[in-house]
């Protein structure tokens, strides 16, 4: 499972510009990666320093991307698909944030490290009919800030990130990471596939 995993994220990080467009679209869709892009990002931005401008736009599309699909999802459904999703007390207060304070909510959502829950305040953006070009300009723009912010970072710390990388300790934490995030990505899209059979 171990090499599996490891040859995974080996291809990723071969990919080059094209791995985090690719992990950007997963993870701000329907996955659960919790800084899967980011550590991409770090790793990449430390090998290549000069390369930082294009691994920044690069994710940035993809993520916008990502939530792009999420996004068609979402806003079909409606509040209707949300009610599906979240308890009534919190449907109210997202519902709340939306009509008062939805483009610093989607901001903090997409600057903001997990556990911020940027899935369920991009479905409610869309659910609640914010503006599709606004939403994917705010996540755009806000995803080059946090991945400018990382990159320069994995510049500023590139060679202990290496080291960090290369240690056998860092592998086995990577495998139990991405081991969890396969798990947490097969009751995120099994929760999606439920919603969006209910509501067709």
């Amino acid at each position: 499972m171990s090499s599996v995993l490891r040859h995974l994220f080996t291809w990723l990080l071969s990919l080059g510009l094209f791995g985090p467009l690719i992990l950007g679209i997963a993870d701000s869709s329907f996955l659960f990666l919790p800084f899967g892009n980011d550590l991409l990002v770090v790793i990449l931005v430390a090998r290549n320093h000069a390369h930082l401008p294009i691994y920044v736009v690069t994710a940035a599309i993809g993520s916008t991307l990502g939530v792009l699909l999420l996004d068609a999802v979402c806003r079909k459904g409606g509040e209707e698909g949300l009610k599906r999703m979240m308890k009534p007390k919190r449907l109210g207060y997202f519902k709340r944030r939306m009509s008062n304070q939805a483009a610093i909510a989607i901001g903090l959502a997409c600057l903001a490290p997990p556990p911020f829950p940027f899935t369920l305040v991009i479905a409610s953006a869309s659910a609640f009919a914010y503006p599709r070009p606004r939403l994917l300009g705010l996540v755009f723009i806000t995803r080059v800030t946090r991945f400018i912010i990382i990159g320069w970072l994995a510049i500023r710390f590139g060679r202990d990130i290496l080291r960090i990388a290369r240690a056998p300790e860092t592998t086995w934490i990577m495998v139990g990471f991405i081991v969890l995030c396969i798990i947490g990505s097969a009751f995120q899209v099994l929760k999606w596939v439920r919603v969006s059979r209910r509501l067709g």
